[in-house]
């Protein structure tokens, strides 16, 4: 059995395509990294999630040069066993990876998913991440780096 040749059919290398973006350079890592940005921040709900946005730490480094936003993800065991809480981490890690360019420069994100996240269709899933962060880029913009919210209550 043979499959015709389709003289007509053009490589996907030669469609424009947009890049492949990845977490690995924009992924919070660190305990630390977290519970400073709790500290720093409120919580914000939505649909499917909660969510957390503080401004990252200011640094040695000029402040001419922005910091490269930050996200993170969690899924304690109340979301369910272990292979439920990793499909839950991998959808939403897929969805952040399409949309990383939105992320707002110089802050950290926390995302704390709810157990829906496993049923939600993928593009209300994508959707709902896309709105919040614009949610997130329209408080950063309102909220400069150099007032962390939280700030004003830790020195009283």
């Amino acid at each position: 059995m043979s499959i015709p040749h389709n003289e007509n059919f053009e490589p996907a290398a030669s469609t424009p395509q947009r890049q492949r973006l990845s977490l690995a350079g924009v992924r919070l890592r660190k305990h630390a990294d977290y519970q400073r940005a709790y500290a720093a921040s409120r919580k914000h709900q939505s649909l499917t999630m909660s969510w957390f946005l503080a401004p990252q730490p200011a640094t040695g480094v000029s402040q001419a040069a922005p910091a490269t936003p930050r996200v993170g993800l969690t899924a304690g065991k109340v979301l369910g066993k272990a292979h439920e809480r990793n499909r839950i981490k991998r959808r939403m890690r897929e969805v952040l990876r399409r949309h990383v360019d939105l992320l707002p420069v110089g802050f950290d994100l926390i995302l704390h998913p709810r157990r829906q996240v496993l049923t939600v269709e993928f593009t209300k899933l994508d959707a709902e991440v896309v709105r919040i962060l614009g949610q997130a880029k329209a408080e950063a913009i309102r909220h400069p780096r150099s007032a962390p919210p939280a700030a004003e209550g830790l020195l009283a």
